[in-house]
């Protein structure tokens, strides 16, 4: 078996030069950047994976008993995925139970929720899944991830994709825009800690983050496997942009599975660090088509602050190791988002100031949803509470590992061999700008990079109104979305609809 810490030493060369290996047979992905015939150094990345571990001996968090739940399936007794001859899922289960509709109100599609338990680290993943308000027999699964790291995955049941929507007013209404319109959507709450998911020990890497996800979407598959020929999708936003490709390699790369992984996609996310900080000046001064936020003077210390940000992140990608990958953060989001959030304007849309209107009234509504006895009791979550959609403490452990720079893009181009990628932006958006996400893709050293680069925008309509810009090559698309920020599908609710579900559509017939 090969530990997701082998999986790190493809942080240490840039250009992908094995497939995807199997946990079955591969001890070795790929060797050092400066000699590809080299074996990889012992301390992979320098960073230590929490994915395995001792439990501790109390927890203060109890767990409702197993016979509370509808199902309760064990990673070593269930399923030839999961009884597996090499263990690699004998420390988990998952629990979960079917949620009645008609008493929560969120949406009346069939609907389960519960956890996922590693029991090796007493960590334990919250996630709800709604079925397709279409044809769930048939259409695709999608698992939705937020970013952060820390924010909650199930708050956006109700703002952008989810089946849910509350009014001003508080009342809760259907979302007309709905990603689970025609396809069942999963939310997860991940990493540990974050939103209902909980623990005395905490995940701190995105490849430690990857086994827990691989294992709650085995066993989910194992309990119901009337979903496994759907096709199954990824995506999310932010910090996603490191979730999903690590998380897609770690499907890809187990021999046999249960999980029918078609497609990925980010928006607005993080994911080549060097090649998107780059940006930040840009976008800043005026070069991606809003108004400059600072003045000359203002800009050229941004840029000279650039220049160092460059040169550390360099150095994390050189080690991917946390003494210099972390410093690295410290110093890049310090002095380049600091720039712009000292001028008083959201770093998530440069058209929002300080004291303007939040862009989601509603949100209110959400918390005291999420902090209702009676739901929570339905649900059948255990870590009873004050809800906050974001963890603080999640942020600072995989800032501390120097996660947050580490280079997951060179997950990508052995992924694009086998699943296409979908990345798209908003436009006002500014920490994980348009021009970043666009350069990251065309920085990119994959089989298609030439065609890729040389492909012109191409002009997108939707209702015979422009709404953006796409292009295309082989399995990797690139869109910008016209007047959002950071979140698309909240800005631009139909246009993030209409996009998704044309590229479920090109990935059903191009896989």
């Amino acid at each position: 078996m090969k530990s997701p810490l082998a999986l790190l030493t493809l942080l240490l060369t840039t250009t992908l030069t094995t497939a995807i290996p199997t946990h079955r047979t591969n001890q070795r992905i790929l060797s050092s950047q400066n000699d590809n015939t080299h074996n990889p150094p012992q301390n992979v990345a320098g960073i230590k994976s929490t994915a395995g571990g001792t439990a501790n001996a109390q927890s203060v968090l109890s767990k409702r008993s197993e016979f509370w739940w509808d199902f309760h399936i064990k990673g070593h007794q269930h399923g030839p995925h999961a009884k597996r001859s090499d263990g690699y899922l004998d420390n988990y289960a998952l629990r979960g139970r079917t949620v009645n509709p008609g008493k929560l109100g969120v949406d009346k599609v069939k609907q389960h929720s519960g956890y996922l338990d590693n029991n090796a680290t007493d960590t334990h993943l919250f996630y709800w899944f709604f079925e397709s308000r279409n044809d769930p027999a048939n259409d695709p699964i999608i698992l939705w991830l937020s970013g952060g790291p820390g924010g909650d995955s199930i708050s956006p049941i109700f703002y952008d994709i989810g089946p849910g929507k509350f009014t001003p007013m508080g009342e809760m209404k259907s979302n007309p825009s709905s990603w689970n319109n025609n396809a069942s959507m999963l939310f997860l709450d991940q990493p540990v800690n974050t939103g209902f998911s909980y623990s005395q020990n905490q995940t701190s890497d995105t490849i430690a983050a990857s086994k827990d996800v691989y294992a709650l979407l085995t066993l989910f598959f194992e309990q119901f496997p009337q979903y496994r020929k759907q096709h199954f999708h990824i995506t999310g936003s932010s910090y996603a942009g490191h979730w999903v490709p690590v998380f897609a390699y770690e499907i890809l790369s187990h021999e046999e599975s249960n999980i029918n992984l078609k497609s990925i996609s980010v928006g607005n996310g993080l994911t080549d660090p060097k090649a998107q900080f780059a940006s930040l000046p840009g976008m800043a001064c005026g070069k991606g088509g809003v108004d400059p936020v600072l003045d000359e003077e203002a800009c050229e210390e941004m840029e000279r602050a650039a220049e160092k940000c460059l040169s550390m992140i360099e150095g994390c990608y050189e080690s991917a190791e946390p003494g210099r990958c972390s410093p690295a953060t410290k110093f890049c989001e310090g002095a380049l988002l600091g720039a712009v959030r000292s001028q008083d304007v959201s770093v998530y849309d440069l058209r929002h100031r300080k004291g303007d209107p939040s862009p989601h009234p509603e949100a209110k509504f959400v918390t005291k949803f999420f902090k209702t006895r009676e739901v929570l009791e339905m649900l059948g979550v255990e870590k009873f509470h004050d809800y906050t959609p974001s963890a603080g403490e999640v942020m600072k452990a995989f800032v501390e590992s120097g996660d947050v720079v580490m280079p997951y893009q060179r997950f990508v181009p052995e992924i694009l061999k086998r699943i296409p990628m979908m990345v798209y932006a908003g436009d006002k958006d500014f920490i994980c700008n348009w021009l970043g996400v666009r350069e990251w893709t065309e920085r990119l050293e994959w089989e298609g990079k030439e065609k890729f680069n040389k492909a012109e925008l191409q002009t997108w309509k939707l209702d015979g109104k422009e709404v953006g810009q796409m292009k295309r090559e082989g399995n990797l698309a690139f869109v910008r979305i016209y007047d959002a920020g950071h979140a698309v599908a909240g800005d631009k609710p139909e246009a993030a609809l209409d996009m998704m579900n044309s590229f479920l559509k090109f990935a059903k017939r191009h896989t």
